[in-house]
């Protein structure tokens, strides 16, 4: 088993921000260089158990994808290519190949934009008390995992710590202005849709994603990452059938573990045993195999 790095040490410098799993620093010229660590959080909570491999995988997925959907919006992705950044960081190209990316700064629009094409999670759980999915009516006799009848917008207002707030997208509007909030919720359409159909070519279904926008020079730009399974629920194809839960390549299969051990989802989160780590590793490779092709990592 590769061994997990949860915590990267670039001698006396200090992340500018540190998140469940991505730690940032500030670069020079209006960049920043985002490390993908293999921490894992599940519930809002990170593990004390990492995942070896993550990071990489996290890192590779979204730099595909930047690439891919740069038809559609300004990215903030320049390079994960280490001998391409600035100094001090390219002194220390050797741990941060592969799992890191020099972005653009922006400044960030505190919602995140989600769109489900099929019911399941938490949505599937809403649907079945109450008929709705993030608080927005949906027709009745649908069956967990089914496609919906169109993808769904739910947007989500981040928060400093813990659950983000699903909230309307009247809300939203609300806080960001009408225009701004029309075109991430058009881009996020768009950017589901390409996705999507890509995936499937790749013998994916893509369930659900979320996505980040901030604002640069007056325009708006993706950040973060990019379906990645961290983002995205990925199911696939040759197993798919609606009135049930899917296989997916994505956490889900930690969150069943930690459900199936009854933690009660109140920090600290117990450790991940070996072979669940053994087990959601392989998924998160699979995904990038699948999507990316075949890699060293």
């Amino acid at each position: 088993m590769r061994v997990s790095l949860t915590d990267i040490s670039l001698d006396d410098l200090k992340p500018w921000r540190r998140g469940k799993v991505r730690d940032v620093y500030e670069a020079s010229d209006g960049r920043l260089i985002i490390v993908a660590t293999d921490r894992l959080s599940a519930f809002d909570c990170v593990l004390p158990t990492g995942i070896p491999d993550k990071g990489g995988v996290l890192t590779r997925l979204s730099a595909f994808w930047f690439d891919k959907v740069r038809h559609i919006v300004r990215t903030h992705y320049i390079t994960c290519e280490a001998k391409r950044f600035p100094e001090p960081f390219r002194q220390y190209a050797g741990v941060l190949q592969g799992r890191t990316m020099l972005v653009l700064r922006a400044e960030r629009v505190d919602f995140e934009c989600v769109v489900r094409g099929y019911l399941a999670g938490s949505a599937w759980a809403e649907y079945r008390k109450s008929g709705t999915i993030c608080g927005q009516p949906v027709e009745p006799g649908l069956r967990e995992s089914q496609r919906l009848p169109q993808p769904m917008f739910t947007p989500a207002r981040k928060a400093a710590s813990g659950h983000d707030e699903n909230v309307s997208f009247d809300v939203m509007k609300a806080d960001l202005g009408g225009d701004l909030a029309e075109r991430l919720r058009r881009l996020s359409a768009e950017l589901y849709s390409f996705g999507a159909a890509y995936c499937e070519t790749r013998g994916l279904l893509l369930a659900d994603s979320k996505f980040e926008f901030g604002v640069l020079g007056g325009e708006v730009v993706l950040i973060d990452e990019l379906f990645s399974p961290d983002s995205s629920r990925f199911w696939p194809v040759e197993h798919y059938a609606a009135g049930r839960p899917q296989p997916s390549f994505d956490k889900q299969f930690v969150r069943d573990y930690l459900d199936s051990i009854g933690w009660d989802r109140t920090p600290p989160a117990p450790p991940l045993p070996p072979d669940v780590v053994t087990k959601t590793r392989e998924r998160y490779l699979e995904a990038a195999h699948r999507i990316c092709g075949p890699a060293e990592v």
